[in-house]
């Protein structure tokens, strides 16, 4: 019986979330849970992950762990041992503030999170997947990023920041006839805690809705995804707009 769920467990389908104490993480993690899959799961509010560990007991692994520290590293590979590996990668950490008022700890926290904790997890998972010899490294990143904005200037310039490196990341992939898939998801507005006080949101999806979609463009492995869908329009409309009429998004 041992061997025979050592067998099962061995065989299943994992992946690691980074950020998945609430919002897009955190359903991203139940939903694969549901599916089947081990997951591990990481944050910095370690009663959020104990209670999603509980909802599935037995699936889901769990880290206290913020991309700021030092050992953050550390954490991630003590992580992937304890699940046995994983074949999917998803960086979901993510910190945005309105900073009218260009407050530097809102701007430095923003580029600790979403620049430098990303390209340090990014890069650990490249080697991880490069030394396995397959791989799925997926960054959620924004349609934020297809331009410059008044409200979150740091915000905004580090999901830009998230998409470019994410190209350049699949074109090293590509050159060095890696078996590593990149996707580059970007939300436009999910109802989570980060942003329900936004009072100018629109086309707003129920975070379930987004969840599905994201793992679905996971499974098709797609370079780039809107979520939901129709955000390809606003952004293709955002990335043309004459520079004029950029000044007011």
């Amino acid at each position: 019986m041992f061997r025979t769920a050592f067998f099962i467990f061995a065989n299943m389908n994992k992946v690691l979330i980074i950020g998945a104490t609430t919002g897009i993480g955190r359903e991203l993690a139940k939903q694969y849970a549901q599916k089947g899959w081990a997951v591990g799961a990481t944050g910095r509010r370690i009663e959020h992950l104990e209670s999603l560990k509980a909802t599935f007991p037995g699936q889901i692994y769990i880290k206290h762990h913020d991309v700021s520290d030092q050992n953050s590293l550390t954490k991630i590979g003590e992580l992937a041992i304890e699940m046995g590996g994983f074949e999917v990668f998803i960086y979901n950490s993510g910190y945005g503030q309105f900073n009218r008022e260009l407050d530097f700890v809102i701007e430095k926290t923003t580029i600790d999170v979403n620049v430098t904790g990303f390209t340090e997890c990014i890069g650990w998972a490249y080697r991880y997947f490069k030394n396995q010899g397959f791989g799925t490294l997926v960054g959620i990143s924004s349609v934020a990023s297809q331009r410059g904005g008044f409200r979150a200037p740091a915000y905004n310039a580090s999901k830009a920041f998230m998409s470019n490196y994410l190209q350049g990341i699949s074109a090293k992939a590509h050159k060095e006839n890696r078996k590593i898939e990149v996707v580059d998801i970007r939300p436009g507005y999910v109802l989570t805690p980060m942003t329900e006080r936004n009072p100018s949101m629109f086309w707003v999806a129920p975070v379930e809705k987004a969840a599905q979609q994201i793992i679905s463009a996971i499974q098709r492995k797609s370079p780039v995804a809107y979520i939901t869908k129709r955000w390809w329009l606003m952004a293709f409309i955002m990335r043309n707009l004459p520079a004029w009429m950029a000044k007011g998004i």
